[in-house]
Order: structure tokens, then sequence, then C-alpha cells
């Protein structure tokens, strides 16, 4: 068990027929996912994967023939908000957009529009979501994690995976596995990931990737100060990385000395987190 999606989750997928939507749909179908839908305008009455999920020609109607409540977006960026927009109206309750290069404007407008409903964003450009052994919805493999009681919440795709996979090569195994995005704007931030994983009764310890950029781990250290029981560790990638470039994500930048990884490792340290340098201290902080 874990976080926001569970084994019995009812998945459809937006951009199913475009080649990143059908293989992805396949490796998630592979690992027990139970996607039910598929949506691509102008496609519908196909159906895809061998014959096994139907292709709809919008979320509505995918919602209504099949009770999809949860949508994983692989469309292109410049239709990336149209489709956040369609599953909200749709009454989908969770979406996992796994688009990159959409622009900030345009998610700051689904998420002032977000804030009106019921409906959760993961991301954009975020590897999405593992609960080992259960469900993956998203684009983390679902082979380097075991089932455990480590929840893992992080801004980095890659380095999420190599995480996984050193926890598991220590025999530690995770609950949730969380990816929530790279860019300057994203849905769910750290805090509210925090929030849930605290209240998860299947998660015990709890590992934070965050990177350069912005100031969603100071916010996290201040939230784990004052309201977290679990205890947490946490690694801030880019230590080494020049003020005023960006690195990798779009909000991977830093301006003078904010956002820089030792301003935000020095607030974990205030709030009494564990702090690993490389992800190779990982169960070593974890089992101390």
């Amino acid at each position: 068990m874990g976080i926001l999606i569970h084994k019995n989750s009812r998945v459809l997928v937006q951009g199913i027929t475009g080649h990143e939507g059908l293989f992805h749909s396949q490796q998630m179908l592979d690992y027990g996912t139970h996607i039910v839908a598929g949506v691509t305008p102008g496609r519908g009455g196909e159906w895809v994967l061998d014959g096994k999920v139907p292709v709809f020609d919008s979320v509505r109607n995918a919602v209504e023939m099949t009770g999809a409540e949860v949508s994983v977006i692989f469309v292109p960026a410049r239709y990336a908000a149209d489709a956040m927009f369609e599953a909200a109206d749709a009454g989908i309750s969770l979406i996992v957009c796994i688009s990159e290069g959409i622009p900030v404007s345009d998610v700051m407008r689904v998420r002032e529009y977000l804030s009106h409903s019921n409906t959760i964003l993961v991301g954009p450009n975020c590897p999405g979501i593992l609960n080992p052994g259960e469900i993956k919805v998203g684009i983390i493999p679902g082979e380097i994690a075991i089932p455990g009681n480590i929840g893992v919440i992080s801004r980095s795709g890659t380095l999420t995976y190599e995480v996984l996979l050193i926890l598991k090569n220590a025999g530690l195994g995770i609950s949730t596995c969380l990816g929530i995005g790279g860019d300057p704007i994203v849905g769910m931030n750290f805090v509210e990931a925090l929030q849930y994983l605290e209240d998860d009764p299947h998660t015990e310890q709890i590992v934070l990737i965050g990177e350069i950029g912005g100031n969603e781990e100071e916010k996290a250290a201040e939230f784990i100060s004052r309201s977290m029981t679990k205890p947490v560790v946490a690694m801030v990638v880019g230590q080494t990385a020049p003020s005023g470039k960006r690195m990798g994500h779009a909000g991977a930048i830093i301006e003078d000395i904010t956002g820089s990884a030792q301003e935000k490792i020095a607030a974990f340290e205030k709030a009494a987190v564990k702090i690993a340098i490389i992800p190779e201290e990982i169960p070593g902080c974890l089992q101390r």
C-alpha cells in the first residue's frame, strides 16, 4: 500500500496512441496497473495493446464508460494544458502529467483552475508514482524497487531511479515513490507530499531528493521541523552548480545564493534532517 494510488485504481492514458504513450502503457500494464482506457481525439473506437485497452475520443466518454479515476498524460507540450483541463472537467481525481516542456504560464493557469476543484495534479515533467508490487502510473521502472516502508519523494527523475536501485540492493523496500517534477511550477509540492506520507500508516521513514533552484526544499524543511513525526533523510543535488546557469531541469537554477544546494542543506540540518551527500549514503542514514 502507499499514497494517491492503489492496486485497484482505474487508470486512463491521454495520448495512448503516441509512441511514448503506447510504450509506457505496455510497461504499466505488464506491471499490473489497471489501465481501463486510452484517449486520443479522432481515434475513438480503436483498441490498442493487443486489444486490451479501448480508445475514446474524449476523457468524459472514457470516464462514463469505464469509471476511470486516474489519468496519466503523454501528450505533446502544446496540448498538455488542454489535456489537464479536460481531465479535471471529466471528474478525474488524480492527474499525473509526464509531458515536459510545457510553458510555465500554461501550468499556472492549470494550477489556478484545479485549485477550485477536487483534482490533484502530480507533475508536469515528472516520472510519476510507483507503489512497488502493486501499481505504477508513469515511467518509473517497476523492477528497481521492492515493497517496504520507506517513502521516496523527488524532483529528479533519473536520480530517483538510482536511489531506488541502491535501496533495493540494500534490502530496503518502498511504500511509495513519488516524482513531483523539476519544472519551476508543478502541481503537488514537497510539503503536500510529506503530509501524505506522514499520514500513511504504511510509511515509516522518508527519503527526500531535492535539487538547486526555488525554495521548495526550504519550505519542506520548515514543515518537517514543525509537523513531521517520521524520520526524514534528504539529499540535495547540484552542490557544485554555478550561479545563474540552469542545470538540467527548468527549475534548477541558482540566482546569487538563493536556491543553492548549500542553502537547502543548511535548512534541512536546522530541521534535524539527516543529510546524504551522495546516493550511496542513503541506506546508512536510514539504518542509523
